[in-house]
């Protein structure tokens, strides 16, 4: 778990935080087809030189992608989740990359082979968007985890707007639906359309004036992948 404690600066921080990650988003939305595998792992190389075991990460993700574009929507959340749980170590981002708080990009976290709960999160939202889920139907979720008494990040996916969320969890591999989750405490979520409260289908906010993603969009563009303004 990262280690943050939950303190009123932590929330401000987070909500900041939250609306940078609703227009990365949005810029993310119509994405998420044509990653040339090819040229990602040129461009890693070059970057990065000899790959070694980051190499086969990144092959067995575009191997993942192939293999599960026919599936039906739970098992690609299955397989997602287990891919990335098994791929990725838990790393807090100053143990990885000496910052308070980075947003790695698949590939970053991929080449690592470590990353924290925003890092799996982002990683699998992007997967599962590749695979053809609607971003309506994903959220990256802000939590507190009872547990620990810290921060933390899920994914969950909604079958229907109106459906209980299935939450996917770098902590345990089992997707449960949130009411077996009593140990999570749902604060903020949000996903290519804005920005929600805890347990609201409404938004709280419209996020596409935002542009705190392009960073990220920049990275993701550098690292060969086909992303548009938005």
């Amino acid at each position: 778990m990262p280690p943050r404690q939950l303190t009123q600066g932590w929330f401000k921080r987070l909500n900041t935080a939250l609306l940078a990650a609703c227009a990365l988003l949005i810029g993310l939305a119509s994405a998420v087809a044509n990653w040339d595998f090819g040229i990602i792992l040129q461009k890693a190389e070059s970057r990065y030189g000899t790959l070694g075991a980051a190499k086969q990460r990144i092959q067995a993700w575009d191997a993942l992608i192939k293999a599960n574009e026919s599936s039906a929507e739970k098992d690609k959340l299955t397989e997602v989740n287990r891919f990335f749980n098994r791929q990725i170590r838990f790393s807090d981002d100053i143990r990885t990359w000496k910052q308070n708080d980075y947003w790695a990009t698949p590939i970053e976290a991929l080449v690592k082979g470590a990353g924290d709960c925003e890092d799996y999160s982002i990683a699998k939202y992007f997967t599962l968007r590749r695979l053809g889920i609607p971003s309506d139907k994903l959220r990256i979720t802000y939590v507190k985890a009872l547990n620990y008494n810290q921060a933390h990040m899920v994914l969950t996916y909604y079958a229907s707007p109106g459906a209980e969320p299935l939450v996917l969890d770098n902590l345990i591999n089992d997707i449960r639906p949130a009411s077996k989750r009593r140990d999570l405490l749902p604060v903020y979520a949000f996903n290519a359309e804005g920005l929600y409260l805890a347990g609201s289908n409404s938004k709280k906010s419209d996020t596409k004036k935002l542009s705190r993603w392009q960073d990220l969009l920049k990275k993701m563009r550098t690292e060969g992948f086909a992303i548009g303004e938005g």
